[in-house]
């Protein structure tokens, strides 16, 4: 079974950054995207970053293209979320998710993390 632990939220001010991080176990499989999503109360959760292992295929949300950062360390196994000059209104729930392909979907994905909060303060 597979199962992922995120970590890395917190709080910072307008412009900071932070570093969320997610560990996958389990049984993967070799080939499976790794996406980060975040959900603002009462709205569907959005994809802000994709990565799939078995090309090395990096999406990005346009309103993050610049400023976030995914990858992926397989020694590790270890997925990352670089987040530079955070928004205020980027206040919410991050949330990594595995799923055999890389969808804008959240339905389509099959695991989740527990989630880890990011406050940004202006």
């Amino acid at each position: 079974q597979v199962q992922l632990v995120d970590s890395g939220g917190g709080s910072v001010q307008a412009g900071g950054s932070l570093r969320l991080s997610c560990a996958p176990s389990g049984n993967t499989g070799s080939r499976y995207c790794l996406s980060w999503f975040r959900q603002t109360p009462g709205q569907e959760r959005e994809r802000v970053a994709s990565i799939f292992t078995g090309n090395n295929n990096i999406y990005y949300d346009a309103s993050v293209k610049g400023r976030f950062t995914i990858s992926f360390d397989k020694a590790k196994n270890m997925l990352s979320l670089q987040i530079n000059n955070l928004k205020p209104e980027e206040t919410t729930m991050y949330y990594c998710a595995i799923g055999n392909g890389c969808y804008n979907d959240p339905k389509m994905m099959a695991v989740w993390g527990q989630g880890t909060q990011v406050t940004v303060s202006s």
